[in-house]
Order: C-alpha cells, then structure tokens, then sequence
C-alpha cells in the first residue's frame, strides 16, 4: 500500500468518525428534548405542573378560594395542572420544599425564616403576603393581668412557630421567664391546636397564644377571654399571619409560571376582600375538602372578622419577628436580606393600577 493511498483511507476515516459523533451528538439532542418534553416542559420550556402547598386553616383563606373557585386553576391556564398538598404544621411545609416535593405553599413567617436560615438562603423566597392578625393570648376569666400569668399553664400550637415566639417575646418584655422545657416563671406548652381547645376546655390549660380560627372557638365555645391582641404590639396593628413562598430553583426556572400562580393570588384576595361572605363559605367548602371538617358559622364568621387580606408582606413585621425569636434563643442570628422577591408582583399590581409593595430594605 503506498503512502497516497494509507492518506486516502485515512482522511475517509476520519470523515466517517466525524460524521458518526455528529450523528450520535444529534440523537442526544433529541432524546433530552423528548425527555425535558415528558418532563412537562410547557411553553418557553416552563413545567406544566404546579405543586402548591395549604394549610387547612382559615388564616389561609386566599389559598382556600383560590383553590375552591377554581382562581388558580383559572390563571394557570389549561395547559398546567395544579396539585394541591395539604400540611398541618410549618416544619412539615420546609420540609417538602426542601426535598422538590411542592414548587410553592402558603405558610407562617418564622417556619420560612427558619427555612431561609437552614438553607442560607439558597432554597425559597417569599413572593407575596396574604393574611395579617387574627392571632391572641387568652386566658380564664380569672387572670386579670401580667402578674396573674405567674405559675401559669399557657399552650402555643409548636415549639418555635410563630405564636410560640409572640408569647415567649412578649412575657419576656413583662419581665417573666420561660424556658424550652416549660419551666420557668410561666409553663410555656406546646400543643397542636386541636388539643389546646380541648385541654383548655377541661381546665388543664390556663391560656394559650393561637391564631384563628382557634382563637375564637376557645372564647366562643370555652369562655376564654383576650389578655393580649397580637395586633397591639406591630405598628398600625398589622403583622404577618400567612404569606406565600416559593422554592428558589422553581423560581428560577420557571418565573411566567410562578407570575400566573401570583395573578392567581391576587385574584383570591380581591375576591376575599370584595365578596366576604361568598368567600367564607367558599373557604368552609375547602376546608371540608381538605380535612373533612367545616366551621360553625359563628365561628367562620367571628375568623374572618379578625383577619385582615393582604398581598402586602408586611415586612418589618417579618424582620420584627426574627429578632423577637433570637431574643428567645429560638433562632440563631440571620440575615435575612434577599429573603424577598416582590418584582413579579409588583409588576402585576403596577399593571392593574394598585400600590405597589416593598421589602423594606430586602431584595425586591
């Protein structure tokens, strides 16, 4: 063989290893677009599915709506399927975040502060607030002030949760002590919801911090009355209840998605906010769905007249809230800056002509 025809056989098999590897190269190409297909890229490339989590509480009632009524749905459009996952305490919600089990959900304020520090800062964002209030101490008809609370039995619905905070900050600044373990000047509890009105009921309890619509079932239905309105200590009385978050890699690979979802929000708390009534019962018709219970109407009724929609965040409530937990030593310091991203929705209330919402020196 002489060396013109070696030459020859080795440029056509040079050729023939390039045109094999285009080949090879151009069959991965479509494999992922078929798979990034079954996967459920949408329009743009954006999923097409939205796992949104709930609690099945009244201080969710945008949620609710949203979701009874079809809200949601409605603005995610056809294309998207929404998959709702009902969680009954914070930690839990997190916990789901975390693992790429839910996309979004509504939650308190300190289980998304604890998130935002667990994660430092890498795995959600609060996009929206939602509900303001609604949550109070009460007490016996007994106690008649601070120095009645000493020696005491007071609940919180968990360790750490946002009332727990309220009340462990608030006896502190009245010079009363508590500890983890429920010791101290007064016995700090933590109980699920459900068995604080019960364990109230039958006098085990002498109080409890708690939100809505628990709030008002231990006043109407046991007689407690309200030694401290939460409301008292935020400025204008308004502080976050609920708001809504999202996870950061959701965020960022589908942010038309997570727009629809809040245009949705938004829609859920006008509808809230200009059809009261329709929108408890549609909130009871929920709640029913979700854990099979509904409230009574005195109850339903006395909730919502506590509660105050907001897709404002209210923020320095959130910052607020942070620092009463590290006083507690229930939180070590964060910093929460970038815990924020308000651009999506402000952009949709600019375009319908509403105020805007800010971080109050967070990322927005």
């Amino acid at each position: 063989m002489n060396s013109r025809t070696l030459r020859v056989l080795r440029e056509r098999g040079a050729r023939t290893l390039a045109a094999t590897v285009a080949a090879l190269l151009a069959v991965t190409v479509l494999a992922a677009c078929g798979e990034d297909e079954a996967a459920g890229g949408g329009a743009g490339g954006e999923a097409t599915e939205l796992r949104l989590g709930l609690f099945p509480n009244i201080t969710h009632a945008p949620a609710l709506v949203g979701v009874q009524n079809g809200i949601f749905a409605e603005k995610l459009g056809g294309d998207v399927k929404l998959s709702t996952t009902p969680f009954n305490a914070g930690p839990s919600a997190i916990e789901a975040l975390f693992n790429g089990a839910i996309d979004a959900t509504y939650i308190g304020p300190n289980p998304a502060i604890n998130g935002w520090a667990q994660s430092k800062g890498t795995a959600l964002h609060i996009i929206a607030g939602s509900t303001s209030g609604g949550a109070a101490l009460v007490v016996k008809p007994g106690i008649n002030g601070v120095p009645d609370l000493r020696g005491k039995k007071i609940a919180t619905p968990q360790l750490g949760n946002t009332q727990d905070v309220a009340l462990r900050y608030w006896l502190k600044q009245q010079g009363l002590k508590t500890d983890t373990n429920g010791g101290g000047d007064v016995s700090v509890l933590p109980t699920p919801n459900s068995e604080i009105i019960t364990a109230f009921g039958s006098g085990a309890l002498d109080g409890a911090w708690v939100p809505e619509p628990h709030l008002s079932r231990l006043i109407i239905e046991h007689g407690a009355k309200v030694l401290k309105d939460e409301k008292d200590e935020w400025p204008g009385g308004q502080f976050v209840t609920t708001h809504l978050i999202v996870r950061k890699e959701f965020l960022d690979k589908n942010p038309g998605l997570v727009k629809k979802l809040l245009e949705g929000h938004v829609a859920a708390v006008d509808f809230v906010n200009g059809n009261r009534e329709a929108a408890a019962k549609a909130a009871n018709e929920q709640l029913k769905a979700l854990s099979g219970n509904t409230l009574k109407d005195e109850i339903l009724t006395a909730s919502f007249a506590n509660l105050t929609f907001t897709v404002d965040p209210i923020a320095p409530s959130l910052y607020g809230s942070a620092k009463h937990a590290e006083e507690v030593d229930l939180l070590d310091p964060v910093d929460l800056n970038g815990i924020y991203q308000l651009g999506p929705l402000n952009e949709i209330l600019k375009a319908a002509g509403k105020p805007e919402v800010s971080a109050e020196g967070g990322s927005s």
